[in-house]
């Protein structure tokens, strides 16, 4: 099979879809629409436009009737990158969805308490019969007495009339604390079943624009698209996004398939970004998906792309890298190749990273139970964030010797130094010191690295009170031990449908054993890996980036199989259809391989490892991948 042909055209060749954009935004005549728009292809510049237009057109009058343009999207980094181009401005109020969901339901405190009340015996009753089912004595039955035991202690808290707090942005502790899940969750439950918010959401937002809707909690999509169908003629909804880029389990993964068919349904085909080469290789890897095509610039550089085949056996894959961007300098007559910090390595799937790094025992721990598994790969689960915003810091300064550094770490966010913990002080000749008792023994445990376990370190962080414990570690501690015994938030776990953050879900109490038995010597370079200040880089932390020099590793023995196979993707190994139609794990690594291929603005290497060397080469000609010539061997 021969190389796609790749189509051309002019840099202007998407402004009538703008011009589609802006129509929709009428306040007149609202009409929803889901822009595709594919990588590299301005979808934020899109935004800006119509925001933009609608500003000069509309914003007079929405001013004067207190009416706004609500733009959400999925991270604070999306939020701010908007917000930097849009400016700022009380019109458009820019936030991410849990932020604007928090905002919808955050002083219904009574409907939120029916819901609880309502959900929680469910998880009880789920919790009982696990326990039933499971072998007495062991400690996933002692865990899960435990969060049975908390789950029935926030039932009695629930008893009477009580308000709700919840973080957006950080960890949320305490039975009067919402999780993030739970909050997507009542949000889309309040939106269906209850008119009052619904006419308060669409009097209020009359349009309400989301970016990046393909990884948009699907439950609450669903809500929305409920939301335009009642509200047709008042309220209009505004999808951006690529299917294809989806790369989080609780997005919606027939968005784009559902559009109902009096939506505009605008296309913007035209990448920016990358050369004709990578927009070819682009094409070729979403074929088989939806059939879209993107164009290049006619303006744009041919730009390069290789893939080098090297045994699985390789005993020293780094140095077998390293010779791939020594090729790579040769090829592009680019010496930037030959700079580490100017190329961007990234990995298919983060086992492989996991693996490099060294903090694979963690990893596969928690990704062992998938309701977690999006928490985990951003860092967001409140479980981890305790080890590496907390206490890592915390140790950081103590080992340096920073006495300074580790009381401003503490002020900020340690319950022993609140007023009233100080005032109860066993010592109060000298309040501090059993601060810094507890700061030495936690320093003396982390120090007998590499034994020191996450469970150590949590042990000895709850009995001094150090930090309060997230709802998902409390099982694991003695209540009486605990800073904040507050119960916990065990969360409804239905298996075919992963949750965005179920960190406190009964069915996970296994996952956090697992992890909390692991060293804590990994608290680093996981920390180092989540926050892009490693070597490595996923789709996750890249996606709407862009590099001049873009290095793709492709390992399946690295990235253990669970969930991703590019040897089965190029037909080196056979594929293993479900019978029930849903995703596979091909689906899966195909977007995201298209994902990281088409960060490349101007050269792309990918390094393949694999047991049939013969059998790839062969297969990435035949399904048209890349050219005889583009194939090297290591």
């Amino acid at each position: 099979m021969s190389l796609l042909e790749i189509e051309l055209g002019p840099p202007e060749t998407d402004d009538s879809v703008d011009r589609e954009i802006k129509a929709c935004l009428d306040p007149g005549a609202p009409k929803s629409f889901f822009l595709y728009a594919g990588a590299g292809s301005g979808k934020t510049r899109s935004l800006k436009e119509a925001l933009d237009y609608f500003r000069d057109s509309f914003g007079a009058g929405f001013r004067r009737s207190g009416k706004k343009v609500a733009v959400i999207t999925y991270t604070n980094a999306a939020a701010d990158e908007i917000a930097a181009r849009v400016g700022q401005d009380a019109l458009f109020p820019i936030s991410t969805i849990h932020s604007f969901c928090w905002s919808q339901i955050g002083t219904h405190h009574t409907d939120i308490q029916a819901w609880l009340l309502k959900t929680l015996p469910e998880d009880l009753a789920e919790l009982r019969e696990k326990q039933a089912k499971g072998r007495a004595g062991s400690k996933a039955a002692q865990d899960r007495e435990r969060a049975i035991a908390s789950t029935i202690k926030r039932l009695e808290w629930l008893a009477t009339p009580r308000r709700f707090t919840y973080n957006p942005n950080g960890d949320n502790f305490g039975a009067d604390s919402l999780s993030h899940s739970e909050v997507l969750k009542i949000t889309s439950s309040f939106i269906l079943s209850k008119p009052s918010m619904q006419a308060v959401l669409v009097n209020k937002y009359p349009f309400l624009l989301i970016d990046e809707s393909q990884d948009t909690n699907k439950s609450l999509v669903e809500a929305f698209f409920s939301l335009a169908a009642l509200h047709k003629g008042k309220f209009a909804l505004g999808l951006f996004g690529d299917t294809m880029q989806r790369i989080y389990s609780d997005g919606h993964p027939e968005l784009g398939q559902n559009i109902p068919a009096e939506w505009a349904r605008p296309v913007k085909r035209m990448n920016h970004r990358s050369p004709r080469r990578i927009v070819q290789l682009g094409n070729v890897l979403r074929a088989a998906v939806d059939g879209q095509t993107q164009i290049a610039r006619d303006d744009s550089a041919k730009g390069v792309a290789r893939i080098f085949i090297a045994p699985a056996s390789t005993s020293d894959k780094p140095a077998a890298e390293g010779r791939v961007r020594e090729r790579m300098a040769e090829i592009c007559g680019d010496d930037g190749w030959n700079d580490d910090a100017s190329v961007k390595t990234l990995t298919l799937e983060h086992h492989m990273a996991a693996s490099r790094r060294g903090f694979l025992p963690m990893f596969q721990a928690l990704d062992s139970d998938s309701r977690l598994g999006t928490g985990l790969r951003k860092g967001e689960l409140a479980g981890l964030r305790l080890f590496t915003e907390r206490v890592e810091p915390l140790l950081a300064a103590a080992q340096a010797g920073d006495r300074f550094a580790v009381m401003a770490h503490l002020r900020k966010t340690s319950p022993l130094l609140k007023r009233n913990a100080l005032a109860q002080t066993p010592s109060p000749g000298d309040p501090l010191a059993p601060i810094r008792a507890a700061v030495d023994e936690l320093t003396a445990i982390a120090s007998s690295e590499p034994e020191a376990r996450f469970l150590d370190i949590l042990e000895c962080t709850a009995r001094h009170g150090l930090f309060e414990i997230p709802a998902a570690l409390r099982p694991f501690v003695d209540a009486e031990d605990s800073s904040n015994p507050a119960s916990i938030t065990p969360e409804e776990a239905v298996e075919e449908e992963p949750e965005e953050e179920a960190e406190a879900s009964p069915s996970s109490l296994q996952a956090w054993r697992a992890f909390l038995e692991t060293a804590y010597s990994q608290v680093k370079p996981f920390a180092e890996y989540v926050s892009d200040k490693g070597p490595y880089g996923t789709h996750q932390g890249v996606k709407g980036l862009e590099f001049d020099r873009v290095l793709v590793v492709l390992d399946d023995s690295e990235a253990k199989g669970f969930m991703f196979s590019y040897e089965r993707l190029l037909g080196v190994k056979a594929t293993t259809d479900r019978s029930d139609g849903g995703e596979t794990g091909v689906d899966r690594t195909r977007r995201l391989l298209y994902v990281t291929c088409t960060r490349a603005q101007k050269s792309l290497a990918l390094v393949a490892y694999t047991e049939s060397p013969d059998l790839l080469a062969a297969q990435v000609q035949k399904q048209g991948w890349f050219a005889a010539d583009e194939i090297e061997r290591l």
